[in-house]
């Protein structure tokens, strides 16, 4: 039997749902009378920047919809740069729990999209919104709540873009680039010759490497000719200047506080790199998007399902499982380095740094 996409219901026509307040965290224009597309991503900058297809295919799919993203108010200038989110409603929650709430501008939405995780506890904490429309995989937990199957073993892309193709949208897993934010007042974010960027924070022991080794890969760059900088992201300071001064780069070379970059800084620090070096983090997802050449260093997640797009030229991945591994052979959240990390070695990173670029990278010149 032939299944037909789900749409929202009646969406526009529903009565009695709450005007939204507009609130501190409107990325675009007045709400006006548009009925809401409500969007529950609520975790961190890496798993926002994946789901940014599927966030693309829901604005092109419902232009005349506002779009509302659920999610940490820290990614507001994120949601902002993304181009189709128009309000960011702020959430709260430990670690990568779901929250127990959602802020009352919620309202009552024609549509809510659960791009957040395969349930039930997301699944329940959109249903009590009362949509017009719930779209989720489904889950037996929540009998009420049709959708294709959740795969454990997919690309984050791959996967929220497959499940609005479930529901009829046309969705491509490889939108997923943004352009950088206008610099023009922050001069001193962009540096020339473009450096060779080391990022060696991560939230979790498991996906850091080793601060010896970010400090051997920056002198054998700086020894190649190349000029070095050290990013710290907030809470990272220590790591960061750990790094250069065994590295014997001067102070000026951390970039980067007790509260990290400015996001805008940031953003074209990456932009205009030589090469961005890092771990499997959201500083990695957020170069990819930008189109910055990349060397990815992957522990105990698979890149296969959470990498660069594996037919771009401008990233190369390293990871070094054992036979037979699967997606996620490692704990992501462990307090000591993946063994796949730690096979990772100084020289196959400075190769890949040094290496002829197979695509320019976006903020080269032309």
């Amino acid at each position: 039997m032939t299944r037909a996409p789900r749409t929202p219901a009646a969406p526009g026509r529903r009565t009695g749902a709450r005007p939204a307040a507009a609130g501190p965290y409107a990325l675009a224009g007045p709400r006006g009378s548009r009925p809401a597309v409500l969007v529950l991503r609520a975790l961190g900058t890496g798993d926002l920047l994946t789901a940014v297809p599927a966030l693309r295919a829901l604005r092109r799919g419902l232009p005349d919809h506002e779009l509302l993203l659920a999610a940490p108010a820290g990614l507001a200038p994120l949601a902002r740069l993304t181009g189709c989110v128009d309000r960011l409603l702020p959430t709260t929650a430990r670690d990568r729990e779901v929250p127990a709430d959602l802020p009352p501008a919620a309202g009552r939405p024609a549509l809510a999209v659960n791009l957040h995780g395969s349930g039930p506890a997301s699944h329940r904490l959109l249903a009590r919104l009362d949509p017009g429309a719930l779209w989720a995989f489904r889950h037996p937990s929540v009998p009420g709540v049709p959708g294709p199957a959740w795969l454990p073993d997919e690309h984050e892309r791959h996967r929220w873009c497959r499940l609005l193709r479930w529901y009829g949208l046309a969705a491509d897993p490889d939108d997923l680039r943004i352009d950088p934010p206008d610099t023009a007042g922050a001069p001193d974010a962009v540096a020339y010759p473009p450096p060779v960027v080391l990022h060696p924070g991560a939230q979790a022991p498991s996906r850091r490497w080793p601060v010896d080794r970010f400090a051997a890969v920056a002198r054998e760059v700086r020894r190649a000719g190349r000029p070095v900088v050290v990013t710290a992201g907030p809470g990272e300071e220590t790591l960061a200047r750990a790094v250069a001064e065994r590295a014997g780069l001067a102070p000026s070379a951390v970039r980067g506080g007790a509260d990290g970059l400015p996001f805008d800084t940031l953003c074209a620090l990456l932009a205009g790199a030589a090469c961005v070096v890092v771990g499997d983090t959201g500083i990695a997802h957020l170069a990819t998007a930008l189109g910055a050449r990349s060397v990815v260093l992957h522990g105990p997640v698979s890149p296969a399902l959470w990498g660069p797009p594996q037919d771009d030229g401008r990233h190369t991945v390293l990871w070094h499982p054992d036979p037979g591994d699967a997606g996620r052979p490692g704990d992501p959240h462990a307090d000591r380095p993946d063994p796949r990390l730690l096979r990772i070695g100084v020289d196959e990173v400075v190769a890949a740094v040094l290496a002829p670029a197979r695509v320019a990278p976006a903020g080269a010149a032309s």
